[in-house]
């Protein structure tokens, strides 16, 4: 990857701690991966989402809430998302939940924010097998349902997977910005 040279913001939403984990572990592997520190990492509580067009390329990360609800603090900055430029900008997501608990609504934000992200013209990679999960529906599937359309974690069912679905998703993303 050292032939290009591109920015990385990392944005995430949190309530309980997972989701930042979460983006502290993607930060550490994709700094590892890149040989040099690149991602930095923003909380959405404390920054605008406009920081967002500062960066090259952007990963957000988002957990659903209850029966499909979004994080408290994507919840408040959500009507903020349509004015943002990120026209030709590359995007990724990762998103938290409870395929058992809430097996109706799993990863619903995930594609809440990929649906708002969509329309904005940007380039949205990262499209994670949904192979391994168990859950009846989710907004956060492709249109042909073989896919997350980001990475999905569940640490409250799955935790012991969480750390090499991280990794593999790094790698994943590390080889599709390689192709751009």
């Amino acid at each position: 990857m050292s032939e290009k040279s591109f920015s990385i913001g990392l944005f995430y939403g949190s309530t309980t701690c997972y989701t930042e984990m979460a983006a502290e572990k993607i930060q550490t592997i994709l700094d590892d991966l890149f040989a040099d520190k690149v991602a930095q990492l923003f909380n959405i509580k404390d920054v605008s989402l406009q920081k967002t067009e500062q960066f090259d390329v952007l990963i957000f990360g988002i957990s659903t809430w209850d029966f499909g609800e979004l994080q408290e603090d994507w919840e408040s900055s959500w009507d903020d998302i349509k004015q943002l430029n990120l026209k030709g900008k590359t995007v990724a997501l990762f998103g938290l939940g409870d395929q058992l608990g809430y097996a109706d609504w799993f990863q619903d934000a995930l594609g809440m924010l990929h649906d708002e992200l969509a329309v904005l013209g940007c380039d949205i990679i990262g499209y994670w097998p949904n192979s391994g999960y168990q859950f009846t529906h989710s907004k956060g599937l492709t249109e042909d349902k073989s896919h997350f359309v980001g990475l999905s974690l569940d640490d409250e069912n799955q935790y012991d997977q969480s750390e090499q679905r991280i990794e593999l998703w790094c790698e994943q993303l590390l080889s599709e910005l390689e192709d751009h």
